[in-house]
């Protein structure tokens, strides 16, 4: 089978994968839900996510804020539909640039080898050894806080774990017949790699791309609980469990409420990663 037609057969699969597979269907509904909240944020938020109303501040839930106020009089629903802009932006721009540095660099080392290949693996070697929340923390300690340089410490330390999926795949790929018969008919090695070998090679790291999705999620949420990714007063989930823990055991809602929506954003990204493992056969 050629590469395209792979590609067109993985597209008819999942576009049943969505009728028949419950997972990716309940995966894919529950991040909707979220991706329309964070696009209608505007019309449905009932206050200003940064308006301070101290008249108003640590009220429980009622009527007139439906899951109650945060120390400085915030609205928390307000400050969860907006937030949901943020975080949900922190999971897919945070996969993104891994994902393509490290499809880049696999598909590269594991089509050339050699010399080639002993030196990103060295590198990757060098990433690994340290621990990779400890890294990005360094490396934003460097930079500064704020969402930029948390973007580009993912970029220089998530790549690895992409680069070792696609280089594992094009290590066995190059081998196979569709690749030799390409190298016979003299197509170029631009060509063989991204056009024959990486469409082929992609599946594994697209189903991972959605459990780094989580920990993307969750690092994302870690880093601004320390103070070192978004800041105050811009409404994130994690800032929202931060500023809520010194009133933990009498407001119990500043932290509950974000803290809950970080757990199912993340279950959302798991159930769709579980249903493509399923539609893609990766688990078989």
């Amino acid at each position: 089978m050629t590469a395209a037609a792979t590609i067109r057969s993985r597209r008819v699969r999942l576009r049943l994968g969505f009728r028949r597979g419950p997972m990716l269907a309940a995966g894919g509904g529950l991040l909707g839900v979220f991706v329309l909240i964070a696009l209608t944020a505007p019309l449905i938020a009932p206050y200003d996510p940064v308006f301070q109303d101290i008249q108003a501040r640590l009220q429980p839930p009622s009527v007139a804020h439906l899951l109650g106020t945060d120390n400085f009089g915030r609205d928390i629903l307000s400050r969860l539909i907006w937030g949901a802009r943020i975080d949900l932006q922190i999971a897919v721009i945070g996969v993104i640039f891994p994902f393509l540095i490290g499809t880049i660099v696999g598909t590269v080392s594991g089509f050339f080898g050699g010399v080639v290949d002993a030196i990103f693996m060295r590198l990757v070697d060098v990433i690994i050894a340290f621990p990779f929340l400890v890294l990005m923390l360094a490396i934003i300690a460097i930079l500064g806080p704020g969402l930029t340089s948390f973007y580009i410490a993912l970029a220089l330390v998530g790549w690895v774990s992409y680069a070792r999926l696609v280089r594992a795949q094009i290590l066995v790929l190059k081998t196979q017949d569709f690749a030799v018969a390409a190298r016979s008919l003299g197509f170029g090695r631009a060509r063989i790699m991204f056009r024959h070998l990486l469409p082929n090679a992609l599946a594994g790291s697209l189903v991972f791309a959605m459990s780094d999705a989580v920990l993307v999620l969750l690092n994302g949420a870690a880093i601004s609980y320390l103070g070192f990714g978004v800041q105050p007063p811009v409404a994130e989930w994690g800032v929202m469990v931060a500023e809520g823990q010194p009133f933990i055991t009498t407001s119990w809602w500043i932290t509950l409420f974000p803290g809950l929506a970080i757990v199912f954003l993340a279950f959302a990204f798991s159930l769709l990663g579980d249903g493509l493992a399923d539609l893609l056969g990766i688990h078989e």
